[in-house]
């Protein structure tokens, strides 16, 4: 009886661990998982961004990496290939103009439907400035940057350059003015501060059909000779738009109180 007993335990003790096992070995295969290397570099480093997806897509579906500053502005964007075993690789060199601040950034990764994120820090740059909605003119935009809406909204182009952009409140959307010498590429994602819900693309007033819509990131094929490239979306925010909204709301109980106060003068005292 006390070896039958024995026997049953050690069976029952077994049957645990490979449940522990089990619960454990699945825990682990998240659907999709990012990370990097290191947590802090500074602004002439490497980042070697790994991860792994559970369920590999046929068709030789890329994983989207996307960088986001701390000022919430479009560092960069890529696409790489995923192995067979479901892991992916790829490096990041925070050399540029565009990693010139301090603070937090986000590397943003999208499979299919899967999304993840992890964020780093850089330090030994510039220190990132907080400045209100009314104090970011285009002057004090650096380079690499253009100033949409009050924000300054960093970019990447090849074939050219950014001459000035604004915002068209009748259309909701972004104009963004250029000069190309040659054929290029912009890459640019105004703040949803500024702008939601982009759809569209014209290039010179045509739909652009080569045009890649991320969220509010947007990469704008265009050829040599072209002068403005408008992103329309189905909201934006005029810049100091607020503002003159309270100005004139002033100035109307202004009229109003003057309106009155005449009409009150004007009536016969007996």
């Amino acid at each position: 009886m006390k070896y039958t007993t024995s026997l049953m335990l050690i069976a029952l003790v077994a049957i645990v661990g490979t449940m522990n096992i089990s619960s454990e070995a699945h825990a682990t295969e998240l659907p999709l998982t990012v990370g990097t290397d290191q947590t802090t570099y500074d602004h002439d480093s490497t980042i070697t961004v790994t991860g792994q997806v559970a369920n590999v897509i046929p068709g030789n579906v890329p994983i989207t990496v996307t960088v986001v500053s701390p000022l919430t502005s479009l560092v960069t964007i890529d696409q790489i290939n995923v192995v067979n075993d479901g892991s992916f690789e790829t490096t990041l060199s925070t050399a540029g103009n565009l990693w010139k601040y301090d603070g937090t950034y986000t590397i943003k990764v999208n499979y299919g439907s899967l999304d993840n994120n992890v964020t780093v820090e850089l330090t030994g740059g510039i220190a990132q400035v907080e400045k209100t909605h009314t104090e970011h003119h285009e002057d004090e935009c650096g380079s690499g940057e253009v100033s949409i809406g009050g924000n300054c909204t960093s970019y990447e182009i090849s074939g050219g350059h950014i001459v000035s952009a604004t915002v068209n409140t009748n259309d909701n959307s972004v104009i963004i003015n250029i000069n190309a010498d040659d054929d290029g590429i912009l890459t640019i994602s105004p703040s949803t501060s500024t702008q939601e819900g982009i759809f569209m693309v014209l290039v010179d007033g045509e739909e652009s059909d080569d045009a890649e819509i991320n969220g509010n990131t947007v990469i704008v094929p265009f050829l040599a000779g072209s002068e403005q490239i408008e992103i329309i979306g189905t909201f934006v925010i005029p810049e100091f738009g607020t503002i003159a909204a309270m100005i004139l709301a002033v100035a109307i109980i202004s009229i109003i109180a003057i309106s009155a106060k005449s009409r009150l003068s004007i009536v016969p005292r007996y």
